[in-house]
């Protein structure tokens, strides 16, 4: 990867050489990155040379509200470089001229140093390509679609999500699924600015009053990924088909999964209007330059929310603050990466970062064996039809790679997958689908694999039409084992699976793969910052509808509650619906038992888990105190990032964030906090502290009292004192603001005791 930064190297294939950047004396007035993000790359076909590749150069705030002055700058830029400016216009891939300046463009080694130098650039980076991280889950979060009068929630406080506009960053979208017919919508709202882009098997009636606008980013991409999806909107992944019906599609009755899961699927706003970016391809992924240009437009389209579920990058994407800065609240999936710690990803301050959780479902399968015993695991199977034949041989070859399994005779058979020694290096959600297509292609005629964690259902839609497959832990493995073990002719039958609903299903509980914090490159701040569902959502995929799971699922969850938060409190910034987001969340299930984190071994979830809790969305209407940021204020976020500031660590600790981490607590440290009245006029919030383990905490004042006459606005001073002098990790607690009634405003907190800088917990 190869990085331009002041003062800094350029790292490429194990290469170096020294660069910098000219100093920048306007830096903090330029409203977003004073430094950085971004500059990217990967081979692509188009290249003039062999040896040129696609960047990123990213200049800040706009100088100019034309597009097309704009853009000329950018020519004149690369002309100076080049020398010629029929070379210039031929190397650009992308302009990035509404929200902020900036072009991607095929350039050298050698080039990209020399555009690094010019005084008008930030940042100079590589293209990087990145992977793209319901019935019954708005019921479980109290969206039910037909609540009575009497009871209005937050659906029909924000009329459904009436006409708020939500940019989906995406692969796409099969504009026939029923979940986006427009019958019953209004014209299109007049402050749309998008457009409807044409292209293979998408036309200008592909676009409707659901979906408002379209556009594809197929620039930069090979001839044979092209070849290989739509060159068009057209969703061939349904990645992004999922992921909008889950944000606004409209009420569909009868929906199921081959019976599974049946109810009636909605989006959580489906009154809103849907913005389709496509940026993400079936070969390549989400390349860097066509999320930027897909971001650029959707600031010029008007589009209220922007919903991306796509992995991060090494500094994260530098549009989205330009967007926060124009009003756009902007939801993050967290990565897929769990439930390894520091793999969080997107974890910018002003973002919405969600990791994901599961909902109170779940899909029970008999499995029976031939000594009568009757045992449960989960599955999909929903075919009657595979099982006509009743029990079948069964067989233990241990782990189901291609070896074991040709030497274990499976043809015809259902195969125990049953390895418990490789689940910690070989996790489930790698190890599942390999399981499953070495067992079709050994000619088995059914699997039933052994793992720590059932998060993965949906891999088993792979088995679809081949054979019935079950997931069990190891205890329930094991008993089968024995069986196998000791039985002369063991063998077995799976039966189809049923939909269980309710208290009977342990839930929330934050999901095994769901990427876990502290963020590696911004460890004062903390992430993620809330859960939703994300584990087996039933959602539109081409004219059907389809179990996904992922924070994928999970962030659109966000992003449809951030949507209607809109409509309700269309004066909110993005900070406050952050923040209402986030101190309304639940730590407990319907029990008032701690919410609990599948990992190896289940445990109590803790805020690199989830944040602030698990999204309410009838709380977050009403949170009583927000927590508000100038987005302006983000500036000195990048700034220090990059180097140009003193005093960051400062800055890190009072940026005014719902939520507190201190990642090297020597001795003691004082922060303050800014608190926003937005409930009644006259009331008196009292402090509640639970105390980081090992840490003593004191916040003055402790009772915040706001009148008529008063200001909205209290700042309280928090100071964090070790009682250890330890290298040692972090140890969690949160502090809640109660008026004793309807309000509880609360922040999670994470604190690690240091002695010595940049040493790990030595334990």
């Amino acid at each position: 990867m190869l990085v331009l930064v002041p003062g800094c190297y350029i790292y490429t294939q194990g290469e170096a050489i020294e660069g910098t950047l000219s100093s920048k004396p306007d830096m903090d007035s330029r409203t977003a990155f004073c430094g950085a993000l971004l500059l990217l790359v990967t081979l692509l076909p188009l290249s003039a040379t062999a040896s040129s590749k696609l960047y990123i150069v990213y200049m800040g705030e706009k100088k100019h509200d034309d597009p097309s002055v704009v853009i000329a700058s950018h020519h004149d830029m690369l002309t100076s470089v080049f020398g010629s400016k029929d070379e210039a216009m031929r190397s650009i891939v992308y302009s990035y001229k509404h929200g902020f300046s900036g072009f991607a463009a095929m350039l050298t080694k050698s080039q990209a140093v020399a555009i690094a130098k010019i005084p008008e650039v930030v940042t100079v980076k590589p293209n990087i390509f990145h992977k793209m991280h319901t019935t019954r889950s708005w019921d479980f979060l109290g969206l039910e679609y037909n609540q009575p009068p009497q009871q209005p929630g937050l659906l029909e406080r924000a009329k459904y999500g009436e006409d708020v506009i939500v940019g989906v960053i995406d692969s796409g979208i099969w504009p026939e699924s029923r979940s986006f017919d427009d019958n019953g919508y209004g014209p299109v709202p007049a402050r749309w600015k998008g457009k409807c882009q044409t292209g293979e098997e998408f036309n200008a009636t592909s676009c409707n009053r659901k979906i408002i606008g379209a556009r594809w980013y197929g620039r930069g991409i090979s001839a044979e990924s092209l070849k290989s999806d739509y060159k068009s909107p057209r969703d061939l992944s349904s990645h992004g088909t999922h992921v909008a019906s889950t944000i606004a599609g409209r009420e569909v009755q009868g929906v199921s999964y081959g019976g599974l899961g049946m109810g009636v699927a909605h989006g959580g706003a489906p009154r809103a209007r849907l913005g389709i970016y496509k940026v993400c391809w079936v070969d390549e992924g989400c390349p860097d330059a066509a999320v930027l240009a897909a971001i650029d437009d959707a600031i010029h389209d008007r589009v209220d929310v922007l919903s991306l579920s796509v992995g991060g990058v090494g500094q994260e994407y530098s549009g989205t603050l330009h967007a926060v800065q124009r009003g756009i609240s902007v939801v993050f999936a967290g990565g897929n990466d769990g439930p390894v710690p520091q793999t969080v990803t997107n974890a910018v301050p002003w973002v919405t970062t969600v990791a994901a959780s599961m909902i109170d479902r779940s899909f029970p399968t008999l499995i029976s064996l031939g000594n009568n015993e009757k045992l449960v695991g989960q599955s999909l199977n929903y075919n009657a039809a595979m099982n006509n034949s009743g029990f079948q041989d069964l067989v233990c070859p241990g782990s189901c790679e291609a070896e074991s399994l040709a030497l274990g005779n499976v043809t015809g058979k259902t195969v125990l997958c049953y390895a418990p020694a490789e689940a910690s290096w070989w996790p489930p959600q790698i190890s599942l689908p390999y399981a499953i297509n070495h067992t079709i292609e050994a000619g088995a005629k059914g699997l039933i694999f052994a793992q720590y964690t059932a998060n993965n259902l949906d891999s088993l839609t792979a088995c679809e039409g081949f054979m019935p497959c079950a997931l069990v832990d190891f205890e329930i493995a094991h008993r089968i084992f024995s069986y196998w073990d000791m039985a002369d002719h063991p063998v077995v039958k799976v039966s189809p699976a049923v939909s269980v609903v309710g208290n009977g299903v342990l839930s929330p509980r934050v999901a095994s793969f769901s990427s876990r914090g502290p963020s590696l490159l911004f460890p004062g701040i903390l992430k993620p910052d809330i859960t939703a569902p994300g584990v087996n959502i039933l959602a539109a995929v081409r004219g059907s509808y389809v179990f996904y799971s992922g924070t994928s699922m999970a962030c659109p969850h966000v992003s449809a509650v951030t949507a209607m938060l809109k409509s309700v409190h269309p004066q909110w910034s993005p900070a406050m619906i952050k923040s209402a987001i986030v101190t309304t969340a639940s730590v407990t299930d319907r029990f008032g038992m701690p919410i609990q984190a599948e990992v190896v071994s289940r445990k109590l979830a803790d805020p690199f888990d989830f944040g602030g809790g698990h999204i309410d969305p009838d709380r977050a209407v009403d949170p009583g105190l927000v927590y508000d940021v100038d987005a302006r204020e983000y500036n000195k976020f990048f700034n220090c990032t990059l180097g140009y500031l003193g005093g960051c660590e400062s800055y890190y600790l009072n940026l005014n964030l719902p939520s507190i981490a201190v990642p090297d607590l020597k001795d003691h440290v004082m922060l303050r906090r800014t608190v926003t009245n937005v409930g009644p006029a006259e009331s008196t919030y009292h402090l509640v502290v639970e105390a980081p383990a090992g840490i003593d905490v004191s916040v003055e004042p402790s009772v915040i009292n706001f009148t008529q006459s008063s200001s909205k606005s209290a700042t309280f001073t928090v100071t964090f004192t070790t009682r250890q002098r330890v290298q040692g990790g972090y140890t969690f607690g949160s502090l809640t603001w109660s008026d004793g009634s309807t309000h509880s405003v609360r922040i999670p907190i994470a604190v690690r005791t240091v002695i010595q800088d940049f040493v790990a917990d030595t334990s």
